[in-house]
């Protein structure tokens, strides 16, 4: 389907054109939710609890109301009855599926540490927190669910009401006889078991809220540093009770999101409702500890994999059971994140049976939800981590196993095993020419040196295959998956009388580079500078229908819709320019901003002169409407699916445990390129946080359920410091899913990168016959996996 085609001699999109965002980032222009000024505005504040689970006996607010500057106080029974239904979850994703009742402010059980049990507000910021230490609570502690396995037992229940700690039990087994079959009869049967440790997201900007009620009509804006303004304002209207009519959601500049602000929080819906109770605005901003507890965590999962194989390696079935923590309630997307892996455990490989169940189960912990790539790294991860063994079992390179099973070009488009129907690939020159980058032989030649001569830095070198599925869509493949929302985007684009140009799109960027990239979208279709385009966004009164921006889907939906727009809107200037030079539309080439008649060189019609013409309406053909405008709603017919070869090479220190990244490298298929340069810097993104999986981050609980590392103290963020310069290379193998041929690339570099560290650090320690390292693979897991193996005698010599 990848019928793109230009309006101008000299294309921009395939270009490196620097970022039209970038300045006012830069020069501190941009107006983040902080920089919103609201003078008569409430501070919010919330007192957070500091048990994991307890039940509430008492609030005593009293002193805390009679506190100068603070204007009201609320516990979660003062605000009973203040909201039509508990907070949203929009993917049930069984019929039987269990979500307890959850509400912005606690009134009577909390269920994590950080869930909410009051609400201060007052006249400043430091008012309100100061207030807090007058509230008195009374609780009265209850058992708590601090892991997985006790979870699945239900010694103790998070909610007794249930009756369990399962949520549900998700299975994708499209043929239970051909899996067992498989397995009775495979040569080599490979079981693993990986922990995906929770993560949390720190987005470089915590959350923030401003709900500015207006004096008449019942109406409200609400301000929010979200991903999401389109489905919040939906959710909201849902949840509080206000006229969807009445919201306006508007999301300015985000400092940073991952997945941690794809969601409908507790602030936003209470900023909204007590700016309804008091007829005040009300401001909240989250600070940096508060955001460790009460912004959803990332990942959580134990993962069992089984691999049937025969004598030649070639994989016959994969067996997945996962079982994934849903924390202390449901968000948002909690119970699917895990699901959209779902489809993926047997990577880029040609798989004939295939079996996958997850059970969410839930503990006393901080809710789960999306965090870049959700669900997509941690299947790559059990993949990936299970083809390096596979390929020990079998006695073949890392790199040998994969070519083996890989899907073959000639199989495209691929229906695998789970149900998808995979549009593109071509996966062997793409590992091919990583291999050759990174001189994958000599760094062997390397390895096998110092082995020899006994050196105590072991090198290693790690490969990934990745593929994943993006660009969420359609809406009915959506839809028979029991996800709330639909796959579409909209995009309208209008030409101005002037021939300036206005794009107005239903994705919300907060970080990828929109305004950029849909710039050079229309200016290579019209023929026009990009300087004279304008892209609107991340505003429900602007752009009333959307989708937003998540799973790597605003180029090939969002930019589809625009790119279809465009079109869309150049035909009818078509029509204007062919009635005025008297000839059929088909007799109109177009380039550069001008109509030219085919085979005659003076007779031309200028894109301009269309614009005023629509404008003034003097002289329309008929039935043709004034004004330059167009609205498209694209709905993909199937998703797109990158794929890349990501390779590390590390150094890992015997005697301290420390694990040096040396190089790292990744080749990326993302279909057609709009733009290079943010291509590469969402990749190299994308890499460093999953790196940061891989060797340096968890959230780290003890047995009450307390989160230990709540601050940057203790939580290890790498800096640049901890990276080398990231070596990027691409092959391109258009979709034929959209009209621009392209894939998403979001999410890439989180994909791909956890699994090519972990199997560089377990390569490198072969010669001490260790397997796995969990993540993260810090100095003192290695060094006591290291210690553990001399005392044990596995050291291969």
């Amino acid at each position: 389907m990848t019928v793109v085609e230009s309006g101008s001699s000299k294309r921009v999109t395939g270009t490196r054109m620097l970022r039209r965002e970038d300045p006012a980032l830069l020069t501190g222009e941009a107006k983040f939710i902080d920089d919103i000024v609201q003078t008569d505005a409430l501070y919010m504040v919330l007192l957070r609890s500091p048990m994991a689970h307890a039940r509430i006996i008492s609030v005593d607010s009293s002193a805390a109301k009679r506190m100068p500057g603070v204007v009201a106080v609320f516990s979660g029974s003062d605000l009973r009855g203040e909201w039509l239904a508990p907070m949203p979850c929009a993917w049930p994703v069984t019929v039987d599926m269990k979500n307890p009742p959850h509400y912005p402010v606690a009134a009577d059980v909390v269920n994590y540490v950080g869930d909410a049990v009051a609400v201060v507000l007052a006249s400043d910021k430091i008012a309100a927190v100061d207030a807090l230490a007058a509230i008195d609570v009374n609780y009265e502690p209850l058992p708590v669910v601090s892991n997985l396995e006790d979870a699945l037992a239900d010694k103790n229940l998070v909610h007794p009401a249930l009756g369990t700690n399962t949520s549900y039990v998700w299975n994708l087994e499209p043929d239970k006889a051909k899996v067992d079959s498989a397995f009775a009869s495979a040569e080599h049967v490979v079981r693993s078991r990986f922990v995906q440790q929770r993560l949390i997201p720190s987005a470089m900007e915590t959350r923030g809220v401003l709900a500015v009620p207006h004096p008449y009509g019942g109406e409200y804006t609400l301000f929010s540093s979200t991903q999401i303004p389109h489905i919040l304002k939906t959710m909201l209207s849902l949840t509080v009770g206000i006229s969807e009519a009445k919201l306006r959601v508007i999301a300015p500049s985000v400092g940073g999101g991952f997945g941690s602000k794809l969601n409908v929080y507790s602030e936003e819906v209470l900023a909204l409702t007590l700016a309804r109770k008091l007829h005040k605005p009300i401001r909240w901003t989250e600070e940096r500890s508060e955001n460790s507890l009460a912004t959803i965590h990332g990942r959580g999962q134990i993962q069992d994999v089984e691999l049937a194989a025969d004598a030649d390696g070639k994989i016959m079935a994969v067996r997945v059971n996962l079982v994934a923590d849903m924390g202390g309630y449901l968000q948002l997307l909690t119970p699917g994140v895990p699901l959209l892996g779902g489809f993926l455990y047997h990577g880029l490989y040609d798989v004939p049976a295939y079996s996958f169940t997850c059970t969410g189960v839930f503990t006393n912990k901080t809710p789960t939800d999306a965090y870049r790539g959700a669900g997509r790294p941690e299947a790559t991860f059990a993949i990936e981590r299970s083809m390096d063994a596979l390929a020990k079992r079998v006695g073949v390179d890392p790199a040998e196993i994969r070519r083996r099973n890989f899907i073959a070009p000639e199989k495209f488009p691929y229906s695998s095993a789970p149900g998808l129907v995979f549009d593109s690939g071509n996966y062997l020159p793409n590992l091919e020419m990583a291999l050759e980058k990174i001189g994958y032989k000599e760094i062997r030649a390397e390895q096998e040196r110092r082995r020899a001569e006994g050196s105590r830095k072991h090198l290693g070198v790690g490969l990934s295959c990745y593929v994943e599925m993006c660009g969420l869509a359609p809406s009915k493949v959506l839809g028979s998956l029991s996800y709330s929302a639909g796959g579409w985007e909209s995009a309208t684009v209008r030409i101005l009388p002037t021939c300036k140009v206005q794009v107005v799109t239903g994705t919300s960027p907060h970080g990828q580079g929109h305004e950029t990239s849909w710039s050079m979208i229309v200016a290579d279709r019209l023929g026009i500078n990009t300087a004279d385009i304008e892209v609107l966004h991340s505003d429900t009164a602007i752009a009333p229908y959307g989708l937003d921006t998540y799973g790597s889907r605003s180029l090939a939906v969002g930019g589809s819709a625009v790119y279809l727009a465009t079109e869309k809107v150049l035909e009818k200037a078509k029509l204007i320019a062919a009635h005025a030079l008297e000839v059929s539309p088909e007799d109109l080439d177009y380039q550069d901003g001008e109509f030219k008649v085919k085979g005659s060189a003076g007779k031309s019609y200028a894109l301009s002169s269309a614009a005023l013409e629509a404008f003034t309406a003097h002289d329309l053909p008929e039935g043709v409407e004034p004004n330059l405008e167009a609205t498209v709603t694209w709905d993909p017919p199937n998703f797109t699916f990158p794929f890349g070869t990501h390779i590390a090479v590390v150094e890992v220190d015997e005697e301290t445990g420390q694990t040096d990244l040396l190089r790292y490298l990744s080749i990326d298929d993302v279909g057609n390129q709009i733009n290079p340069m943010i291509v590469d810097g969402q990749i190299e993104g994308g890499i460093a946080q999953g790196v940061a999986q891989a060797l340096f981050e968890e959230a780290v609980y003890d047995e009450s359920c307390n989160l230990l590392d709540s601050t940057f103290i203790e939580y290890l963020m790498p800096s640049a410091a901890e990276f080398p310069s990231f070596e990027l290379g691409n092959t391109v193998t258009p979709s034929p899913t959209n009209p621009l041929g392209v894939k998403g690339v979001g999410e890439a570099g989180c994909i791909a990168s956890p699994p090519a560290v972990i199997n560089a650090v377990v390569d490198a320690l072969a010669e001490f016959g260790i397997e796995h390292i969990d993540m993260p693979a810090s100095p003192e897991k290695v060094w006591s996996a290291i210690e553990l193996a001399r005392l044990s005698g596995t050291r291969v010599d």
